[in-house]
């Protein structure tokens, strides 16, 4: 059962029965700021229902991309053109298209479907399936939760016991926030305590006790650097899992190399470990990870292979090397002219470790891991109170504030340490970009730092700082986002084939080339997408409909 748009206009049923007769629709109703009219407008027009046809496959979409061109189908043996066809013989001259943005706050619908194909990459990983072996259901696995330090106190929300049954509808009676006997006052003259039980949806949650104590600079400099944090972690856990290996006496295995014209080899551990990872933003506007970490087996024969682990090594080792990890990486940034020391990047005090159990029994399941990870897919800095596209030189002055709130002051912390210029020369005086004085070429010190890193702060302020990926994974963790979506446009080429099916796999005879080049984002007009979105959720109620009519009879 595929979805599809329905009408959102009455048709003529039963015997006998005709259409209206179209009305006569003043033209000014397609230009009228009245949705209303707007949409008398377009369904009194006769190419309706081709319209309607016409837009389903971005029916859902709240800004679907507008294409205009031609559309050319080719014989795949000799190349010779079949037919041609041109958008603009198409009702509107264009094609729309999903715009298949992965946030949530911006389309649910392509978000939706971005989360089903989150979901599925992260649990084939866990379970196997779409050409995963299917033994991989039976490897160690870990859950690891990586938060960041503190960059100063906020408000929280803690909750000792919950007697709730589900967390996202939590209405437990939660701890106060900061309750302190001593009313401690910073030197700001804040008083750093609040006796609030905060709700779930209180907008003071995240936000500092004091917005001039905390480190905001700190924050957008370990968001930046958290993707190279990740690195070094997933390094030191595969070296203490070798490490590991070797003490427990599991053979290495030979690899042979080709460096320099010449076949080498050496000894390795017969052990590869799998990622895949999901970033979530805290309220405070700061990155955490939620990570699965997949102990697999190697064989140099077939180094593509899924291989079983070896028999020595399981999940409580697995557990331990994260644990050491999360407590032992880190490192120093460059320097900086505001911080000429660098700042220390490393993982936070709460790190939590939890083993994977498959068929529901455990800690942690399968199921809840992949929903897990696929629900903050779809998350980006929302829940900060920041939302924005690629901040410039000419809209930096809407979002960031020096003395402002606390996203605010995140953003201005992002452009102003994206700067990254040197200090004034110490001759005389000037400042520059370079390194080396442009006037009296004097230099400023013995090493000259590196600040190409800093200068990216101003392209992911919008994020603040953070220009990592919420979703990905290791190459051999599972299948990719573009095998589903390879797999869902070939079920739909196969189910729209008409009499002629291709079987799925099968070599086509024929080719569609398409020339399109984009003219817009957007519905043309409000009443257009009030037509196709509320086309596609009747469409979907009919779906669920259907689904449970299914189950039932089934059942």
């Amino acid at each position: 059962m595929t979805l599809t748009a329905l009408p959102v206009t009455p048709e003529p049923t039963g015997p006998g029965a005709a259409a209206c007769a179209d009305p006569v629709t003043p033209t000014w109703y397609r230009t009228s700021p009245d949705v209303r009219l707007q949409a008398i407008a377009r369904a009194a027009r006769d190419d309706y229902p081709a319209w309607l046809s016409h837009v389903k496959a971005a029916s859902a979409c709240t800004r679907p991309v507008r294409l205009a061109g031609t559309m050319a189908t080719i014989e795949a043996a000799t190349g010779r053109l079949l037919t041609e066809r041109a958008t603009a013989d198409m009702p509107d001259g264009v094609i729309y298209k999903p715009c298949g943005n992965r946030r949530a706050s911006v389309c649910p619908s392509c978000s939706k479907l971005y989360q089903n194909d989150a979901y599925h990459v992260v649990r084939t990983g866990l379970v196997g399936g779409k050409g995963v072996p299917e033994q991989v259901a039976t490897h160690p696995a870990v859950f690891p939760t990586f938060t960041a330090p503190s960059f100063g106190e906020v408000h929280t929300r803690r909750v000792k016991r919950h007697t709730c049954a589900r967390r996202t509808d939590c209405d437990c009676r939660a701890e106060p926030c900061h309750a302190r006997r001593d009313l401690t006052v910073c030197e700001h003259g804040t008083r750093l305590a609040c006796f609030a039980r905060h709700e779930a949806d209180d907008a003071r949650l995240g936000t500092p006790l004091c917005l001039d104590c905390y480190d905001h600079a700190g924050q957008v400099i370990w968001n930046l650097h958290a993707g190279e944090l990740w690195r070094r972690t997933t390094i030191a856990i595969n070296r203490h899992m070798i490490r590991l290996c070797r003490e427990r006496g599991v053979p290495d295995v030979t690899v042979a190399y080709e460096r320099a014209g010449k076949i080498r080899t050496r000894q390795v551990a017969p052990i590869r470990l799998s990622f895949g990872k999901a970033a979530e933003m805290q309220r405070r506007g700061v990155a955490h990870f939620h990570a699965i970490i997949r102990l697999d087996g190697f064989d140099p024969e077939q180094p593509d292979a899924t291989m079983p682990p070896p028999a020595e090594l399981d999940a409580d080792d697995l557990k331990a090397a994260v644990d050491h990890a999360a407590a032992t990486v880190g490192f120093t940034t460059d320097p900086h002219p505001a911080q000429l020391d660098g700042w220390y990047i490393g993982w936070g005090e709460q790190v939590l470790t939890k083993v994977i159990t498959m068929a529901g029994r455990g800690e942690v399941t399968d199921a809840q891991v992949a929903a897990y990870l696929a629900k903050y897919a779809t998350k980006s800095t929302e829940i900060t109170g920041h939302a924005s596209g690629r901040i410039t030189a000419d809209t930096v002055g809407l979002y960031a504030n020096r003395h402002g709130t606390h996203a605010e002051r995140l953003v201005h912390a992002c452009w102003w340490l994206g700067r990254a210029r040197y200090p004034r020369c110490t001759v005389c005086r000037t400042r520059s970009d370079r390194y080396d004085c442009p006037t009296c070429a004097n230099r400023n010190g013995d090493d000259e730092p590196d600040l190409s890193t800093y200068r990216r702060l101003q392209r992911w302020a919008h994020m603040l700082g953070f220009g990592g990926h919420f979703l990905t994974k290791s190459r051999r963790y599972s299948i990719t986002f573009a095998l589903l979506r390879g797999q869902r446009v070939e079920f739909r080429r196969v189910q729209n084939a008409g009499p002629d099916r291709i079987e799925p796999g099968e070599t086509p005879t024929t080719l569609v080339v398409n020339f399109l080049q984009f003219v817009g984002a957007g519905w043309q007009t409000p009443a257009d997408a009030m037509l196709a979105n509320t086309s596609a959720a009747m469409a979907r109620e009919h779906q669920n409909a259907a689904r449970q009519a299914l189950l039932a009879m089934a059942a």
